[in-house]
């Protein structure tokens, strides 16, 4: 068998062009992941301009969720974002505050639903109780003591009181009504037919047969174990507005 001879000047020549081709190739790589870059910037700064600059996504459409029929148009103008404003250009904290303004909205959330929607997550305000005003109007007040609304007649389940001047319709009477309302154990609340508040320290209600003075919001459930015991007398008034040394008469 014959070897095969390779003729040294053949493989000096291909060495030397795989040594040029790479000593080429290294020059060309700092250009390479220049032009990437530059690529790269171009891509970003084109897709921010679309973004940020121009209506391709822009605001098509405002979605309120939370409320709906006139409850929800009245916040959709509150919202006040012209239709084609680059959604990533919404100031969603100024669209929150313009809508929380709104008396009946207690609380609210905007956030961009790519790539065309503005959503306004609503949560309205609910009625507590409803207070018949010194001047015979029925205000429906919430858990954290806001008016926020006139009605007709009371809604079914909500604690009718009654307002009794112009102090008892202060957050602070308000909030004395909410926490007595609360404080009251289920089996009382069904026996109470009236409930009347003059100022933050007085709230009264009736009973059949019965006037309990509660006072203010504070000493709650000392104020109950008070109460039930002198429910068990024949006293027509009972006051616990000050539950360590309550009346009776």
């Amino acid at each position: 068998m014959t070897a095969t001879r390779t003729d040294p000047a053949v493989g000096l020549a291909s060495s030397a062009t795989r040594f040029r081709d790479r000593a080429i190739d290294r020059r060309r790589r700092p250009w390479r992941r220049v032009l990437g870059g530059l690529l790269a910037a171009a891509v970003v700064a084109g897709g921010g301009y679309v973004a940020g600059w121009t209506d391709l996504l822009g605001v098509h459409d405002v979605q309120v969720v939370g409320v709906s029929g006139a409850e929800e148009r009245a916040v959709r103008r509150l919202v006040g974002v012209p239709e084609g404003t680059p959604l990533a250009r919404v100031d969603t904290g100024a669209v929150e505050a313009a809508v929380r303004r709104r008396v009946t909205v207690a609380e609210v959330s905007v956030h961009r639903a790519w790539p065309r929607t503005l959503e306004v997550d609503v949560v309205p305000r609910t009625a507590s109780i409803v207070v018949r005003t010194p001047d015979d109007r029925l205000e429906v007040v919430d858990a954290t003591g806001v008016a926020f609304g006139t009605v007709r007649k009371a809604p079914r389940g909500v604690p009718l009181v009654t307002a009794r001047g112009e102090e008892a319709m202060t957050p602070e009477a308000l909030h004395a009504a909410l926490a007595f309302l609360e404080a009251l154990p289920e089996d009382l609340e069904r026996q109470v037919t009236a409930v009347g508040v003059s100022s933050a320290n007085l709230v009264t209600f009736r009973m059949p047969g019965r006037t309990v003075v509660w006072g203010g919001e504070s000493q709650g459930e000392l104020k109950v174990r008070v109460l039930r015991t002198l429910l068990t007398t024949r006293a027509r008034t009972i006051d616990v507005s000050a539950p360590e040394t309550p009346v009776t008469r």
